[in-house]
């Protein structure tokens, strides 16, 4: 079996010249974060072992498409806020995908990850209990305190599952943000974990040194990542800036 790239994903191909299918990751794209984008999907790429197609949530793309016509609120910190919700309807409603944001740093293979899923849910996530102590984030955005906060951040999407498909781009447009980031179309039952270091957040979760099970396999910058001149200095950020050379060469 041999690996390609192209069209944005990285290929296998079989001895008999057959494709397989690669693990779709789509990724919030804002044009303010477009370095932390190309440095989330560079450290995706460069350690996976198994087929992926990496695509990002382009905000003016799905309006030009009429997938997106909500207006902004002015609570939204980024242009994927919501968008994120479309991933099963950008999926076809077919398989498993990813949704991620874009100020993660991955340190591990993602087929560790894959690996995780189970088809019994709707969805899979880290369940963060996390209340923000800043007021800011990012580039000043105003930081917001709700239940699952950080949830919808990193999401495995059984996008076949009946109660998915529930994600139209019409629900996905008029439903409350409660609606959409706290998964209020699923049970809680349907709604499987995946350990927290798969969504380490930067500043809130902890390593320690003598347990290795404690060590971030993606970092997630979620106060807001080196790339920010305010947050150039925060934890592992010498990690992001090593990988943004590495993919700027």
């Amino acid at each position: 079996m041999s690996m390609i790239e192209g069209n944005g994903g990285i290929y296998s191909v079989t001895s008999n010249g057959e494709v397989d299918k690669p693990f779709k990751i789509f990724v919030g794209y804002d044009p303010r974060e477009d370095l932390a984008y190309e440095v989330c999907r560079h450290s995706i790429f460069k350690r996976s072992s198994i087929p992926v197609e990496v695509s990002p949530i382009i905000q003016s793309n799905l309006r030009k498409n009429g997938l997106y016509w909500r207006e902004r609120g002015h609570l939204e910190s980024t242009e994927f806020s919501f968008s994120r919700f479309l991933t099963p309807h950008l999926a076809n409603y077919e398989g498993w995908a990813m949704f991620v944001d874009c100020d993660f740093l991955y340190l591990a293979d993602i087929k560790e990850l894959r690996d995780l899923i189970d088809d019994k849910y709707a969805i899979m996530c880290v369940q963060h209990d996390y209340t923000p102590k800043e007021t800011t984030k990012m580039d000043g955005a105003v930081q917001t305190v709700y239940p699952r906060k950080n949830w919808s951040s990193m999401v495995l999407y059984n996008c076949g599952h009946p109660k998915n498909k529930l994600l139209t781009p019409e629900v996905v447009n008029t439903q409350t943000g409660a609606f959409l980031h706290r998964f209020q179309w699923l049970e809680d039952d349907e709604i499987g974990s995946i350990p927290y270091v798969w969504n380490f957040l930067e500043g809130h979760n902890k390593v320690i040194e003598s347990d290795a099970t404690t060590f971030p396999k993606a970092i997630h910058y979620t106060r807001g990542g080196p790339w920010f001149d305010t947050w150039k200095h925060c934890e592992f950020a010498d990690l992001w800036f090593k990988e943004m050379e590495e993919y700027m060469k």
